[in-house]
């Protein structure tokens, strides 16, 4: 994954509030075995973090304030992309709605920009306040996607995932997919409340990973509006495959193995570990995003 060296990245699209948060408020969660439990109740249960006591809204806006300018000082061209997490999200972000900018006309609709929030432990949202436990999520009441970087080393180390850059470019591009649905106002269907493996949570996910997938097929093609040119030059089969591997890694089933030790399909929020591969990947063979009615 490489991207082109001399492309001005610009950091608009990305809100970074690491280190926002200040001492003295409700217990936070990051990375560990608390954390996970809170994963695994937001997953499987749909307890929200707040329920559990582990969120709050507390911020320092000095803090927010320095943490956006030093993303904007580091995260200038291309070449800090490859090298930089921050900076390789920012570039993704730009290449994801460079794409999804260009495509919705095609289809006769119209794209809003969604930002991403880059945070540390817990973020204040639209719908209220969020932890880390929670994992990287779009939030429909605000129409930004929120992103503690953490995740993509728990991606390795907790759930087992050959994290190369593209899997984190994945879960990005996934995320941006949900923004896609609400655009299309096919998000709403996951809010029926129903769990299972035929349930329109899966199926809403799903369709996220096929917009991923259809969005990798085009990054090395789609051009960046500043510079006219591709802000992401190469993409190997080792890069996809990465992707596909970040997509299974996270499939229900392989989640409840490892956490709870056995498979309950009617419990899925999110589709099996092959279901979230074949997706992706459907996405990524085909580039249409015609080809992702999960629903059908």
């Amino acid at each position: 994954m490489q991207f082109d060296d001399d492309a001005d990245l610009g950091t608009s699209e990305v809100r970074d509030v690491r280190g926002s948060r200040i001492p003295g408020g409700r217990a936070t969660v990051g990375a560990g075995i608390v954390g996970l439990i809170a994963l695994i109740l937001g997953l499987f249960f749909g307890v929200r973090p707040e329920q559990l006591g582990l969120s709050s809204d507390d911020s320092d806006p000095a803090a927010t304030a320095s943490s956006q300018a030093q993303v904007n000082e580091a995260c200038r061209r291309g070449s800090d992309a490859d090298t930089r997490e921050d900076c390789r999200t920012v570039a993704v972000v730009s290449s994801v709605q460079d794409y999804w900018r260009a495509e919705f006309p095609r289809r006769e609709g119209r794209y809003s920009d969604a930002r991403t929030v880059m945070f540390t432990g817990r973020v204040s949202t639209a719908r209220g306040a969020a932890t880390a436990a929670v994992g990287p999520f779009y939030c429909p009441g605000d129409g930004q996607v929120y992103l503690d970087l953490g995740f993509f080393a728990d991606l390795r180390t907790e759930f087992g995932a050959d994290s190369g850059p593209f899997a984190e470019a994945y879960v990005v591009a996934h995320e941006y997919g949900h923004h896609v649905q609400d655009l299309m106002g096919t998000l709403r269907r996951a809010q029926d409340g129903q769990r299972g493996a035929d349930s329109n949570a899966v199926r809403v996910e799903l369709q996220a990973d096929c917009y991923a997938g259809v969005w990798a097929r085009h990054a090395t093609t789609t051009p960046d509006e500043r510079t006219g040119r591709p802000l992401l030059t190469t993409l190997t089969r080792q890069d996809i495959e990465d992707g596909l591997d970040a997509a299974a890694a996270v499939g229900d089933g392989r989640i409840q193995e490892k956490f709870q030790g056995r498979i309950t399909p009617e419990a899925w929020t999110h589709g099996s570990a092959a279901q979230r591969r074949q997706w992706f990947h459907n996405g990524f063979r085909t580039g249409d995003m015609a080809q992702c009615d999960t629903f059908r």
